[in-house]
């Protein structure tokens, strides 16, 4: 039999806190991908594809909002760019 492989355990503080805000996401009407993050703040799981031709968003799914960008990944040019999209993006688009 092969031996069991090492990793990191979960501490229960690190376990209940999950298990909370897993309650408290299921309470609400967004994707996995979107978390509300009292008071008045929300945070959203992004796969972001720099050097891409244009900005514009490739998926949504429970797993992330993908975005390809249009800018190279180098001295943080893709992540300004994603900052400028995604402000940019609109409910109508």
């Amino acid at each position: 039999m092969a031996p069991a492989k090492k990793g990191k355990s979960k501490t229960k503080e690190a376990v209940s806190t999950q298990t909370s805000a897993s309650a408290s996401a299921s309470n609400t009407n967004f994707p996995a991908c979107i978390r509300l993050l009292p008071p008045s703040s929300v945070a959203i799981t992004i796969h972001a594809k720099p050097g891409s031709k244009i900005a514009t968003i490739t998926d949504f799914s429970s797993d992330g909002l993908g975005v390809q960008i249009d800018a190279p990944a180098k001295e943080g040019e893709a992540n300004a760019a994603l900052l400028d999209y995604i402000s940019s993006v609109s409910l109508s688009d």
